[in-house]
């Protein structure tokens, strides 16, 4: 009886991914029934849940299933051995729940409408409108450095902890849902990840708990790059999976705050993506630019470039293939490139909404 279970629950993954791929190709309705019906009760649910506990659940959980299946194969070697069908099964098994669970609490999201034709802009920018946004960041970030450090020269040190961080960071999205109700966060469930170390070896800034719903912020970042990377995983909570999207919506929510130390690091974060693609153009422009941007802002910069070398290994790469490939898989077809596209949107949306 129970073989026969594990072959049917084994065997659904086929009509699984069937119905996934045919649902994915109707946007429209899975905004209205998954993305907009039944996604933020799920979402909802499951941080009023866990929200309230200040360590990661979802972290124990990936780390208790990791144990249990090394456990699973040091018992069961033998037996492995003998019926390697029999364990093909078995993992197949597990995937499909897997699948059904992940597209059911989140994954359908991957499919939703583009955020794009929610704020009504265009998914494309010229050279001309990239270089102009990028002087006004540049004329931006440079009189808020100032601001606050009153000296061109001088690193911006931001005075709060990581938990003061998380904290405010609902303050920005409580005026980005004042002002976009589609963005509006309730419930909080972000917390710093219980392997952050894991997660700076393998470059990545934080990450979404499909199955708990907390937001993971890496514990190990510099406090210059934490408030963005918090707005970002609280876009994935509110059910914006695409990268470029949420890159935008964390910029979004944190030029929503008033704090200066928020607006500082959004202006900066969103200079560094326009810069990058910028250079990727034109060499010179970018040089010419990057040498009018104060040495305190140049200093930050360098602050997060040191972080990541220090970081850097041999597994690195894997580890960005492996999500490079989950990437495409769901619908975003850039893959990891995917983050770079956020420039679009901040070119386009500043159009209407300009650097002040």
């Amino acid at each position: 009886m129970v073989h026969n279970i594990k072959n049917w629950v084994a065997a659904s993954i086929i009509p699984q991914i069937i119905i996934v791929k045919w649902w994915g190709n109707h946007p429209e309705s899975i905004e209205k029934y998954y993305s907009n019906g039944i996604y933020p009760w799920i979402s909802g649910f499951f941080r009023v849940l866990y929200g309230w506990i200040p360590f990661s659940i979802g972290d124990i959980l990936y780390f208790s299933i990791s144990l249990l299946a090394l456990r699973y194969l040091w018992k069961h070697w033998l037996k492995i051995k003998t019926y390697p069908l029999l364990f093909l099964r078995n993992i197949i098994f597990v995937l499909s729940i897997a699948y059904f669970t992940f597209h059911l609490l989140w994954g359908f999201n991957y499919y939703r409408e583009p955020i794009a034709k929610r704020f009504a802009l265009e998914n494309r920018h010229t050279d001309t409108e990239l270089l102009a946004l990028t002087e006004a960041l540049i004329q931006q970030t440079n009189t808020l450095q100032y601001a606050i450090t009153k000296d061109t020269a001088q690193a911006v040190v931001v005075p709060y902890t990581k938990k003061e961080i998380l904290d405010k960071t609902l303050i920005g999205y409580e005026n980005l849902g004042n002002a976009y109700p589609f963005l509006t966060y309730g419930h909080p469930s972000i917390k710093t990840s219980l392997f952050s170390t894991g997660l700076s070896y393998m470059g990545y800034g934080g990450y979404l708990n499909p199955f708990t719903h907390e937001g993971q912020v890496n514990g190990r970042l510099p406090v210059f790059r934490f408030p963005v990377v918090a707005g970002h995983e609280i876009g994935h909570q509110i059910g914006y999976s695409a990268e470029n999207e949420t890159n935008f919506i964390g910029y979004l929510a944190t030029i929503y705050n008033p704090d200066i130390y928020f607006q500082y690091t959004a202006y900066a974060y969103a200079l560094t993506y326009c810069l990058s693609d910028l250079r990727r153009n034109d060499e010179a422009k970018f040089k010419e630019l990057y040498a009018g941007i104060n040495p305190g802002t140049r200093k930050n910069f360098m602050e997060m470039a040191r972080f990541w070398q220090s970081f850097e290994n041999p597994m690195e790469p894997v580890f960005k293939s492996i999500f490079n490939s989950f990437l495409k898989a769901n619908n975003q077809k850039q893959g990891i490139k995917s983050y770079n596209a956020v420039v679009s949107l901040m070119v386009t949306y500043h159009k209407d909404h300009p650097v002040e």
